[in-house]
């Protein structure tokens, strides 16, 4: 029964029934498209045609039987984002595993859960226990103390599928995804207009949330704030750059560290708070000029921004390109899965040959 996917595919694609049923014509009802979304009713081959082609999926992937399903999971999100927003978000994410899966499984690949570090879960009984919790996945990880260059990138080498999609009230969710049958996965939903230095700080704290195990009492928003900014801040090497103790720091400076870490100046700023590099009062002067200047609210554009291309995941893309280049699937399926038309992907395909 194609029930749960046919919604999934709608809701990710935001139209209503109504509005579904208008995409193919009227050949079917808006009631009738409910009672296929609720099992009661299958449609006819040439509706089921005409509902895939609406929502831009293959019959293929409306009648396959294996179900993807969200847990835990965790929003990055405006205060009063609906609940609709959320579902809207979640059919998404789901919409587009499915397409990754897929092409996973055409080139054999074998999706397997994340690479756990050795130390993880790690114990958290207080909001500076996260410091040890970063410097620990550095360590199992073999990333040492450099700044790392393309977090999505390494996220994904590690078993997280990360997606970037267009959004409005939400920054971003993570989860794990369950297959009937089938390993399960994590996933990272990333807002792709976002800049790369706050995209980065979100992958980071999102990972945060996976690797700590914070105890009763433990704000673990805060912890997982504190594992990204040391992820991506190692203390000793922030120190070095900057000092032990200082009585203020210049936007200047911030500046030209902000080009070395990949993080914003605020994240920075708040980064030498938490390691008592400048005091409180210092930062929350700093943050005023932040906020006199416009940085603190959006689109968030400080000096420096990093382009929001310059950390997308790019994964799902080179295996759509690798699965069509050893024949496992055609043009138009290779463009269905990236969501583009063909004339876009010759476009693409030519610019990757050059």
């Amino acid at each position: 029964m194609i029930g749960n996917k046919l919604k999934v595919a709608r809701t990710a694609s935001g139209l209503s029934l109504r509005a579904l049923a208008a995409a193919i014509g009227g050949i079917v009802s808006a009631q009738a498209i409910g009672k296929y979304e609720r099992n009661e009713d299958m449609p006819s081959s040439r509706v089921l045609m005409a509902l895939a082609k609406a929502l831009k999926v293959s019959e293929e992937s409306l009648l396959s039987e294996d179900e993807l399903s969200l847990e835990g999971v965790d929003f990055r999100k405006k205060a009063g984002t609906s609940s609709k927003e959320e579902s809207a978000l979640e059919a998404r994410a789901i919409h587009m595993l499915e397409r990754y899966l897929a092409v996973e499984d055409l080139l054999h690949m074998r999706s397997v859960e994340w690479e756990q570090p050795r130390s993880a879960p790690h114990p958290v009984a207080e909001v500076r226990d996260a410091e040890d919790a970063a410097r620990s996945v550095r360590e199992d990880w073999g990333l040492g103390n450099d700044p790392i260059p393309q977090l999505a990138e390494l996220l994904e080498e590690r078993g997280i599928k990360i997606l970037s999609l267009d959004l409005d009230n939400v920054d971003g969710l993570a989860a794990k995804v369950r297959r009937k049958d089938r390993d399960a996965a994590r996933v990272i939903v990333i807002k792709r207009s976002t800049w790369s230095e706050r995209k980065r700080f979100n992958l980071a704290h999102e990972l945060g949330h996976m690797i700590i195990a914070p105890s009763g009492g433990v704000d673990e928003e805060k912890a997982a704030h504190r594992f990204a900014g040391a992820f991506l801040m190692p203390a000793d090497v922030l120190r070095a750059e900057v000092g032990a103790h200082r009585s203020s720091i210049s936007i200047g400076e911030l500046v030209e560290l902000k080009k070395r870490f990949g993080v914003s100046i605020q994240a920075l700023a708040y980064r030498c708070k938490d390691l008592g590099i400048i005091s409180q009062s210092s930062c929350a002067r700093l943050f005023k000029v932040f906020a006199e200047r416009g940085w603190r609210d959006a689109p968030y554009e400080e000096p420096e921004s990093m382009k929001p291309e310059l950390e997308e995941p790019r994964r799902f893309e080179r295996l759509c390109y690798r699965a069509l280049s050893e024949g496992a699937i055609g043009e138009s399926r290779a463009a269905e899965l990236l969501g583009i038309s063909v004339r876009e992907l010759d476009k693409r395909l030519d610019q990757v040959a050059v």
